[in-house]
């Protein structure tokens, strides 16, 4: 049976196949450095504790924007 090409497959239909194929670690590495390459998330240091949050507005921020409700109108 032959591989799937990684490199030429969508993020969502890689995260699909690494969720249908869990011990494929060749998949979860390709996965992990798309991931990567978008770099779509915020990084921070570790907090010691929930006010810590009050240092990082930007967080704060795009985690109101993430848990706003979609305008789901046609």
């Amino acid at each position: 049976m032959s591989r799937p090409n990684f490199k030429a497959m969508s993020q969502k239909d890689l995260h699909a196949y690494v969720l249908a194929h869990r011990d494929d670690q060749e998949a979860f590495y390709a996965y992990v450095d798309i991931l990567h390459a978008e770099a779509t998330w915020i990084e921070m240091p570790p907090l010691e504790s929930a006010e810590d949050l009050e240092n990082y507005p930007e967080f704060i921020e795009h985690l109101r924007k993430s848990s706003e409700p979609r305008d789901k109108a046609v």
